[in-house]
């Protein structure tokens, strides 16, 4: 009886074991992670919450022990929405220590955000900055409106004007719902291009290859997250010179005329 209670035991204590090892080889796969790798496990979680299949991963008791035991290592940093229908790790079918999100109403980018994101970044590695926005966001319909706010509300939003005033300089006769969503992804590129601006360190893993910055919208009526890419003027605000174009064949003379 003595020596199969210790067999038991020992089972048990074989079975504990590997229940944590299981996520730890997910983990450490993920600490290594091509920012494209990053970009599929987030295209494929979202794709598994539109479908209704979420899968809930990382979020049991080894996952929370793990990640106590060996700290974090998200495979991405989000920089959000504080609106209550944008929750990330949900949205993209993500567990305990897969992300590293940053909310705030209209998802900007000033200092305390810039600075949590340098800290994903530079600290955990993490290859990976997705600015999301969203469709009906308030932030930028207050702005749009030109809502009279409190003094703390309107120094938030602040950041939001220049995509709302591109939007509408863009589309002056545009319906408000047509007006708003501009807006929106306006200001995603916006967020983009004040933390690149304000970024030194998010500034030059960029333009050394070592991390992407991507912008998306998700959908908040169908759930589906729309992948943006990076900001269009991406090259400039990093600093990277682009090689002059090589000459094609109507910029080169055919023996003939050199002749």
């Amino acid at each position: 009886m003595k020596k199969l209670k210790k067999i038991n035991v020992l089972l048990l204590i074989l079975a504990m074991t590997a229940a944590l090892a299981a996520p730890a080889l997910a983990t450490s796969a993920g600490t290594g992670l091509s920012a494209d790798d990053s970009v599929r496990i987030l295209k494929e979680g979202n794709a598994r919450y539109f479908e209704g299949k979420p899968q809930h991963l990382h979020q049991d008791r080894a996952r929370r022990a793990l990640t106590a035991g060996q700290g974090q290592h998200p495979l991405a940093t989000v920089l959000t929405c504080s609106d209550s229908r944008v929750p990330a790790e949900i949205i993209f079918d993500q567990g305990i220590g897969d992300l590293f999100v940053v909310r705030v109403a209209g998802n900007v980018a000033a200092t305390d955000e810039i600075g949590s994101m340098e800290y994903a970044v530079d600290h955990l590695s993490t290859p990976l900055v997705v600015v999301l926005g969203h469709t009906q966001c308030g932030a930028v319909t207050a702005v749009l409106d030109n809502d009279k706010l409190p003094p703390n509300i309107a120094a938030l939003v602040e950041p939001i004007k220049p995509a709302v005033d591109k939007a509408r300089q863009d589309h002056p006769d545009a319906a408000k719902d047509v007006l708003l969503n501009a807006a929106v992804k306006d200001n995603v590129w916006q967020a983009i291009e004040d933390m690149l601006k304000q970024s030194p360190i998010i500034r030059e893993k960029v333009k050394e290859g070592k991390v992407r910055v991507l912008g998306a919208l998700y959908e908040i009526d169908s759930g589906q997250v729309q992948w943006l890419g990076p900001h269009p003027e991406q090259d400039k605000l990093v600093g990277v010179k682009k090689a002059p174009a090589k000459p094609g064949k109507r910029g080169r003379k055919s023996k003939k005329s050199e002749e």
